[in-house]
């Protein structure tokens, strides 16, 4: 796996990811401990909101900022964007009010819904072998699951020492480090294949997006993976120090555990695809988090606490490895950057359904039953992922184009058999195939 490494783009956009998501894994934890010390045990419903901002802002601005990317340089974009995050995270330690967080998740996630669909776009381009680019997502997948597990345990380190507002120091340092790897780093360049207007760029993704079926299997799994992480993520602090009144580093171990079962996930899915499909991989790890929600309702010690965000982490992390896979199979080149930024809009959905509903329903009917509730929702997702994304399906597809003239160039590509008995090549929705072709 490390062996990509010795690309030397990737490399840095590896190290600039790598240096972002650790300074990004302090805020995390020190804005849990911000929301509870304003808002004490109400902390789970003030994070289940700010992040519900946080995903309306993904939701609504990753689409245009996709079809932005593509008039500019892709390195001028990240770097910018970088460089304004860290402008955000300075003014972090100096809120007083819950509203100044719920402003500053705003702009702050602006900002993400720009980077991080443009550098999931550049990827393919510098890794365009499928086995590179299959280890390269696991790699990916490791760096935002190390901020879940080292931020965590650094934060733990860090708040022996200091207050939990000097953490944030840390992700404006990771935000700079970010923008300066990618500001020396060369990355291929690409031909502008479409002048269309930027409303329709922006609308193209979605479109493939839905027409997809594989794509439409992997929102259903993206809903059953947000159902842990939203539990996970707004009431950890909630579950291990309101309710069991232990520590701050307990509440970073139990944070760290979750993104460890994860990481283990991650290194597990380039020999695992080797030997099943992607869609077996997303259903054990559906499975794993179905199995760990519904027993967490019922958890009483801390350290059947860290066994089920274990097996929480393991499930996040077999669906969430393989969707980069699954986007590049599912797109040309043309669209690529456009389907990217609509997984990252669409699965935002999912967590602005579940953020709140995390918050909210535990601060109203107790952890136990909000676990039971979201766990039976990660099951009904999970039922409706098989039903869309069916077990056969093949990358060329046979299908018929009655709106082409019958000596279009395209119809004289691949294996030809004529124009109304149909012709076969790998199938992807673009502007020659509008539709997904019948009974597939």
């Amino acid at each position: 796996m490390l062996s990509i490494l010795a690309n030397r783009t990737f490399r840095s956009l590896f190290i600039a990811q790598l240096v972002a998501v650790l300074g990004t894994g302090l805020a995390t934890v020190a804005l849990s401990l911000m929301a509870y010390d304003i808002a004490g045990s109400q902390a789970g419903s003030v994070l289940g909101t700010a992040l519900a901002i946080k995903m309306i802002a993904s939701v609504s601005l990753a689409p245009v900022a996709a079809a932005l990317a593509e008039r500019f340089s892709r390195k001028n974009i990240l770097v910018g964007l970088d460089l304004l995050r860290a402008a955000v995270m300075v003014a972090f330690p100096f809120v007083t009010e819950v509203w100044q967080i719920y402003c500053l998740i705003f702009v702050l996630q602006a900002a993400s819904a720009g980077f991080t669909p443009t550098m999931r776009a550049t990827i393919p381009d510098v890794l365009p072998d499928e086995r590179d680019y299959t280890r390269a997502l696991s790699l990916t997948q490791l760096t935002y699951d190390l901020e879940s597990v080292a931020s965590p345990v650094i934060a733990a380190l860090l708040l022996t020492f200091f207050n939990f507002h000097e953490l944030f120091a840390g992700t404006v340092l990771g935000f700079l480090a970010s923008a300066a790897f990618i500001a020396v780093t060369i990355l291929p360049s690409r031909r502008i294949i479409t002048q269309d207007r930027i409303a329709k760029r922006t609308l193209t993704g979605m479109r493939i997006y839905i027409g997809t079926p594989r794509l439409r299997g992997l929102l259903a799994f993206s809903l059953v993976a947000s159902c842990g992480s939203a539990m996970i993520i707004v009431n950890t602090v909630v579950l291990v120090q309101a309710n069991m009144g232990l520590t701050q580093t307990a509440t970073a171990l139990a944070l760290a555990t979750y993104g460890a079962g994860s990481m283990v996930a991650a290194l597990c899915v380039p020999r695992l695809l080797e030997a099943i499909q992607d869609r077996t991989a997303m259903l054990i790890g559906a499975s794993f988090i179905i199995v760990g929600m519904l027993a967490a309702g019922f958890i009483g010690t801390f350290a059947l606490i860290l066994a089920v965000m274990l097996i929480l982490g393991m499930g996040y992390g077999l669906i969430q490895t393989p969707a980069g896979r699954l986007i590049r199979r599912s797109s040309g080149e043309a669209d690529r950057a456009t389907v990217f930024a609509a997984q990252f809009s669409f699965t935002h959905v999912c967590w602005l359904i579940n953020y709140p509903l995390a918050g909210w329903l535990g601060a109203a009917i107790g952890l136990p039953r909000t676990f039971w509730l979201l766990g039976g929702l990660a099951l009904v997702a999970t039922v409706s992922a098989l039903r869309l994304w069916p077990r056969k399906d093949p990358d060329i597809l046979s299908h018929v184009h009655d709106n082409l003239a019958p000596d279009h160039q395209h119809l004289h590509d691949g294996c030809t058999q004529g124009r109304t008995i149909g012709h076969a090549h790998v199938f992807v929705l673009d502007e020659l195939h509008e539709r997904w072709p019948a009974n597939r």
